[in-house]
C-alpha cells in the first residue's frame, strides 16, 4: 500500500534519522550530496568544509532536503522538504547550532564525519574550536510518502 505521511510522522521520520541529502541547483548544476545532521523542529544543522555544495548553495540558497527509512524496497517512508541555507558564522546562532549537533544521539556505528571535533565524544570547551562550516536549512515546506506491505508478502511460497 502507498501513502501520504502525515505532518507528525513526516516530523518524526525527520527527528529520527541521521542521514539526509540536500538536493541543491546553480547555474545550471544540480548536486545531491548525503550528509548527516541535527533537526530542531525548525532547522536541519550540519557542518561541512568548502566544497561544491557549499559554492552552490551560496549562489542559491534555496534547496531541498531528502530523508527516508528503507527497510526493504516493499516498506519504506520517505520526507521531502525544501528551505533556505544559511551558513553560520562565528557568535551566538553558531555556538547553538554546533551544540544541537554535539547533542544528537548517534548510532553507535558511526563514521569520523559526524564527529565535529577531536574531543568527540567529550563536550567541547569551547564552540568556536570547531573547525569548518556549520550551516542550518530553515524548513519551509514538508511533504512524506511511504510504501508499507504486509508480512505475508515476503513469506508467501
Amino acid at each position: 500500500m502507498f501513502g501520504t505521511l502525515t505532518e507528525k510522522e513526516t516530523e518524526s521520520l525527520i527527528h529520527s534519522e541521521f542521514i539526509g541529502r540536500i538536493g541543491c541547483h546553480a547555474e545550471g548544476t544540480t548536486y545531491v550530496v548525503p550528509i548527516s545532521y541535527a533537526y530542531d523542529g525548525e532547522y536541519i544543522y550540519g557542518h561541512t568544509y568548502e566544497g561544491m555544495k557549499l559554492n552552490i548553495m551560496r549562489k542559491n540558497p534555496r534547496v531541498c532536503f531528502e530523508v527516508d527509512d528503507l527497510h526493504n524496497l516493499a516498506n519504506w517512508q520517505s520526507a521531502i522538504a525544501w528551505g533556505d541555507f544559511e551558513e553560520l558564522e562565528k557568535g551566538e546562532e553558531r555556538d547553538h547550532a554546533v551544540h544541537i549537533l554535539m547533542d544528537r544521539t548517534l548510532p553507535l556505528v558511526h563514521s569520523e564525519t559526524m564527529h565535529l571535533s577531536p574531543q568527540w565524544p567529550f563536550p567541547l570547551n569551547d564552540a568556536a574550536d570547531v573547525n569548518g562550516i556549520i550551516f542550518r536549512i530553515r524548513l519551509t515546506q514538508k511533504t512524506g510518502r511511504y510504501e508499507k506491505n504486509s508480512p505475508e508478502y515476503f513469506f508467501a511460497t
